[in-house]
This record gives structure tokens, C-alpha cells and sequence, in this order.
């Protein structure tokens, strides 16, 4: 398929925000955002929606750039004797924008206050999330992308799974992982993949080390593929020979925790709901203080964003939204057990968009025996 998306139907969304505010523009400096407005892939840019136009501040390496992928947006090109908060200072003044809304999430507090002092008879408010609330509702082009960073971090996993050794340390795996990944076709990880043997496991963020797979009978694997920029986020445990008794009861709760949450999920549903669901399951298991974090988030072009699936979370679930469900029980010195899936908000309920199996005799690996 043509990999192409609606910028300025996107913009046209972000303007009716714009009027219902009486701001005149909204300043964006955040990358992702940009590229969600505009197409625009460079850096150290910022775009300036108004009601009635798009204008990137950039500089001379990414002139041709915008010509090409942005013919839509204007351009505002700064040469090499100007920083390039000052030169955003100066189009903004060239604009006689009186009411200008900031991205206040992004924004350094030392250059916003610069354009304070540089730019004259203007109002400044800070917002937040104003295109992010945009992009928490995929678009069919987005939700294909998606697909296919999926399709791509799968194919990555079971490439690696089926040659890995006990020899292979955390580090070797997480870097196969990436180039398997390239090799099926994505940009890259869509974050450090997460590779964790034994009780390092216990820790949701581990950060691959020295250690070798066959050292202890399970290792998490949280990893994802980025492709057109679009993220995929994953979680499965690796057996290695026999089933400890205490893996199989532990991952039995996650598992039933996950089944549970993702049965919730449909338009409507509130996000703290889904994850109550999940939550439930552990407690009743009386594991409730292992389970640690929320229990998923949304992705897109980026690989945490809205919406959160957490308690607390009291908006509704809505139809174009894609989430993770990852619920883990982690114990400290013995080790973790987290199972993650993405999936998408459908008209009438959800689809799971992972497709890896995730039974706990799926997940052994009987050639890679324990020592």
C-alpha cells in the first residue's frame, strides 16, 4: 500500500481547537507532533499553526527536505549567523500574532521566556496535549503502519528465538533483535529492547547485561519495531527446558490478569476499568504489591503516549485507539513475569493486533536446555 496520510485534515482538526481557545496560533516544537501535522521528519524545527496556515522555522539542512515532503506547509529557512530560538523569535514577531498557545510540555522555561522578551504585544498561554489528544485516534494509515511494526517485531522475535544458545547473553539477543529487525524491514527498535534472565526479570526496565541465557531456566523479552515511525510494543517469557512449579503459578495469574483486562476493552469502557481488570486478578492472587506500574499506554509515533490504562484514568475508551496491556508480577531476588500485546479500539469492541503465543508451553524452548 501507499504509505500516505492527511496532514492538512489534521491541521484543519488542530484549527477548530485553535478557535474555541481565541488563540491565533499554537507554537509546536515537539518532533513527533510536527510530524504528525506536516510529514516533516528533521529536527531543531519548529512549526507554527495558525487558523489559516502552517509555517515551518527550520534551517538550510532541511530546506530541501520540506520542499519536497511538506509543499503544503510554508517555510521560514534561517541562515548560520542566528541561533534558532532567535530566528523563531523574529517570524513570530513578522507575524503580529497577538495570542500565541505554546506546547508547555516541550518548551524549555529559558527560550520561552526569550520569546517573552523578544516578542512584543503578544499573550502567551501554555497548553498541553492539544495535538496529542489528536493522535491518541489512529487513522487507517496509521493503524496499517502499526500493523506492520508489529508484523515486523514478530517475525525479529522468532528469528532470534530459534537460533539463540545458552551462550547468548542478554546483550547478544537485545542486539540481534535490532538487526533482525532491519533485516524483516523496520526503521529500528522502537526502544532498547529489554532482554532479562533469572531474578533480573524482577526489574520492568532491565537494562541487558553479561549475563547468559542458559544461567537460570526464564528470561523476559520486552521488545518492538518502529516502521514509517510507527511503533510496536511486546513482551513475552522464554522457557528453557523444564517449567519451574513457581514460573508456571506466577505467569498463570499474569496471563489470566491479561485475558481479563483485554475482555474489557470496547468504546466507552473507561481506561481506569481495563485496568482494574487486570488489577483484580493479581490481587486476588495476593500479589497485588508486585504488580508495580500501570498497566499499559497508547502507541503511535511514539512508543509511550496517550492514553494512559491506569487508575485514575476516568476517560473513556474510544474507537482508533491502540494500547498495550502488559500486567506484570515481579519478585524481588526470584524474578518477573510480564506478558504485553498492543491492541486496537474497535467500532464494536477490540482486536488484538500481536499474534505471538503466549501459553506458557508456547513460550519453552526445549533446544535451549537449562544447566
Amino acid at each position: 500500500m501507499q504509505w500516505t496520510y492527511d496532514y492538512a485534515r489534521r491541521r484543519d482538526k488542530l484549527r477548530r481547537r485553535l478557535a474555541s481557545s481565541g488563540a491565533d496560533a499554537l507554537l509546536i516544537t515537539h518532533r513527533p507532533n510536527i510530524r504528525y501535522l506536516t510529514g516533516f521528519r528533521g529536527d531543531d524545527s519548529v512549526l507554527v499553526v495558525t487558523r489559516d496556515d502552517a509555517v515551518l522555522i527550520s534551517d538550510e539542512r532541511f530546506r530541501q527536505e520540506i520542499e519536497e515532503t511538506c509543499p503544503d506547509v510554508s517555510a521560514e529557512i534561517r541562515g548560520s549567523n542566528i541561533t534558532g530560538s532567535q530566528w523563531v523569535a523574529r517570524v513570530l514577531a513578522s507575524m503580529r500574532l497577538s495570542r500565541i498557545a505554546i506546547e508547555g510540555d516541550h518548551v524549555p522555561v529559558s527560550v520561552f521566556a526569550q520569546w517573552q522578551a523578544s516578542v512584543e504585544r503578544t499573550q502567551w498561554r501554555v497548553v498541553s496535549g492539544w495535538v496529542e489528544a489528536l493522535r491518541e485516534i489512529k487513522d487507517r494509515t496509521e493503524i496499517a503502519a502499526i500493523r506492520r511494526s508489529i508484523a515486523i517485531a514478530e517475525k525479529a522475535y522468532q528469528a532470534v528465538a530459534t537460533a539463540m544458545t545458552p551462550e547468548d547473553t542478554e546483550q547478544q539477543v537485545a542486539w540481534e533483535l535490532e538487526r533482525q529487525i532491519r533485516h524483516f524491514g523496520g526503521e529500528g527498535c522502537s526502544f532498547p529492547p529489554i532482554v532479562a534472565v533469572g531474578a533480573r526479570a524482577a526489574l520492568p526496565h532491565a537494562v541487558p547485561g553479561p549475563r547468559t541465557i542458559g544461567e537460570k531456566p526464564f528470561l523476559l523479552i520486552d521488545w518492538g519495531a518502529t516502521f514509517d515511525e510507527y511503533c510496536s510494543d511486546l513482551t513475552r517469557m522464554m522457557v528453557a527446558g523444564r517449567i519451574p512449579p513457581k514460573l508456571a503459578r506466577i505467569y498463570e495469574v499474569v496471563l489470566q490478569a491479561q485475558l481479563a483486562a483485554i475482555d474489557r476493552i470496547k468504546p466507552g469502557v473507561m481506561l481506569e476499568d481495563v485496568d482494574q481488570a487486570a488489577r483484580r486478578v493479581i490481587e486476588d492472587a495476593g500479589q497485588a504489591k508486585h504488580f508495580t506500574h500501570a498497566l499499559g499506554h497508547g502507541i503511535g509515533l511514539e512508543i509511550h503516549e496517550a492514553p494512559r490504562v491506569a487508575a485514575g484514568q476516568s476517560r473513556p475508551l474510544r474507537p482508533g485507539m491502540v494500547i498495550t496491556v502488559e500486567p506484570g508480577i515481579y519478585l524481588r531476588g526470584w524474578g518477573g513475569v510480564r506478558i504485553e500485546d498492543d491492541v486496537l479500539v474497535t467500532r464494536t469492541g477490540h482486536e488484538v493486533l500481536t499474534s505471538l503465543p503466549k501459553s506458557l508451553e508456547a513460550s519453552r524452548r526445549i533446544d535451549i536446555p537449562h544447566r
